[in-house]
């Protein structure tokens, strides 16, 4: 079930992260050309709900795996 601390969490991480990934692929594509944030926006519209379904799906597979590392890591001391 999804609460809403994770949806906050979802929709702001993606934001974040989506912004950043696509201002980077866009800008090496592209490089500094005039419509590079009209190019950059068209990409992000679509980045960001991919962002937040993969964040809402993959969050509790990665925060599983991410304890099992963190106690084979711990375990190893």
């Amino acid at each position: 079930m999804i609460n809403l601390s994770k949806l906050i969490f979802s929709l702001i991480m993606g934001c974040l992260m989506s912004l950043s990934i696509t201002l980077a692929t866009t800008f090496a594509r592209l490089g500094a050309v005039d419509n590079f944030f009209a190019a950059w926006m068209e990409v992000w519209f679509v980045a960001y709900p991919v962002a937040i379904i993969g964040i809402l799906i993959y969050r509790p597979f990665a925060a599983y795996v991410t304890a099992m590392l963190v106690e084979k890591i711990g375990s190893r001391k």
